[in-house]
């Protein structure tokens, strides 16, 4: 498809007769005294992807979704290097911050790709200094039962919103009675456990249903729950709907609002975290990773907490998932004499 074909469907959002958003900016940065080679990049990224969502969803820029985008990351991945897909989703996370900016879009739907993307433990930028009695203060502000269970899901566990979405009822083994259901082999014989599969992938048919969202963790991971978690869980499958799911164990975590019955997204899973963030003061429209408090924070503070109170780094990259098949061969096989009474010795409780 050539440059101007694309440009025609870029323009064919704007049924409206209004300007189209890819020019729009392209305009600006030109202002900004941009060079001809980094426009060029530019527009050739933003080109391709307006012809992609045009092509595959009939939707413009700006009727766009995190999934929208996050399908377009993926479809770039099967031809291009991580290092060209990370300066691309960065042209397009610009485009976004742009037009949120401007008014042109109420959100930018870039913001969770990016967050997902750019993960690694050994990558540590500054960010916000949320102290124990602070997190404890937030988490205790949290009545509803959904909400409480997936934030301490994250907070007690490091996973990604991803893998917190793609939890099936499978996935846990809860000792007691609100449990009834048979957990997967993989952890029947380990009671208060979760299991985190690295199978499931964005787009991809799993357990019955299309996932829409991807596990990143190249093993299988099994984190241990201790009693604040299994109480906030219990709490939450006291009042979990009903799913139309064809899976026939139903995702964990499901929708009371605008998804009832349905799994939650990555995308609802941020909202939920920023609103309580933006009431209690740690989140800001236009501040970056380094400021605002988001479902990523939240596997940052389980990293630096749990490594500091345990000084076992190996076990903190085994629950979450990260790449080092000695590290993890040694903690699979040693999951309860190392693993689970490590964890349960040092995990942070949040509930005052």
């Amino acid at each position: 498809m050539s440059e101007g074909e694309n440009a025609t469907d870029t323009d064919a959002e704007n049924r409206g007769g209004g300007p189209d958003p890819v020019e729009y900016f392209l305009q600006d940065i030109e202002y900004h005294g941009r060079n001809e080679r980094t426009a060029t990049a530019y527009r050739r990224v933003l080109t391709d992807y307006a012809a992609f969502l045009a092509d595959r969803f009939e939707k413009g820029p700006t009727e766009a979704t995190y999934r929208d985008c996050m399908a377009w990351v993926h479809e770039l991945r099967a031809t291009h290097s991580e290092s060209t897909v990370a300066t691309y989703a960065s042209y397009l996370n610009r485009f976004y911050s742009y037009l949120e900016r401007v008014g042109h879009t109420e959100e930018n739907p870039m913001t969770v790709v990016l967050e997902e993307m750019n993960e690694s433990i050994e990558s540590n930028p500054s960010r916000r200094d949320v102290t124990l009695p602070e997190m404890r203060s937030f988490v205790d502000d949290i009545g509803h039962p959904l909400h409480r269970a997936l934030v301490l899901t994250l907070l007690k566990t490091g996973m990604r919103s991803g893998e917190l979405c793609n939890l099936d009822l499978i996935d846990l083994n809860l000792d007691h009675e609100a449990q009834t259901w048979q957990p997967r082999a993989h952890i029947a014989g380990r009671p208060d456990s979760i299991f985190v599969s690295a199978e499931h992938s964005y787009g991809r048919e799993s357990g019955g249903e299309i996932r829409t969202a991807s596990n990143k963790r190249k093993r299988e991971t099994v984190i241990p729950i201790d009693e604040e978690l299994k109480e906030a869980l219990v709490r939450w499958l006291a009042i979990r709907p009903d799913t139309p799911s064809s899976n026939p164990y139903g995702p964990v975590f499901l929708g009371t609002v605008e998804r009832w019955g349905r799994r939650l997204t990555p995308d609802t899973i941020h909202h939920i975290v920023e609103g309580y963030a933006r009431e209690n003061g740690w989140y800001r429209t236009g501040g970056g990773a380094a400021e605002n408090v988001t479902p990523h924070y939240f596997r940052h503070f389980f990293t630096t907490h749990l490594r500091d109170r345990t000084g076992d780094r190996g076990i903190v990259q085994y629950l979450r998932g990260d790449v080092a098949s000695d590290v993890i061969d040694t903690y699979t096989h040693n999951w309860g004499d190392r693993v689970r009474d490590t964890y349960l010795e040092h995990i942070y409780t949040l509930s005052t």
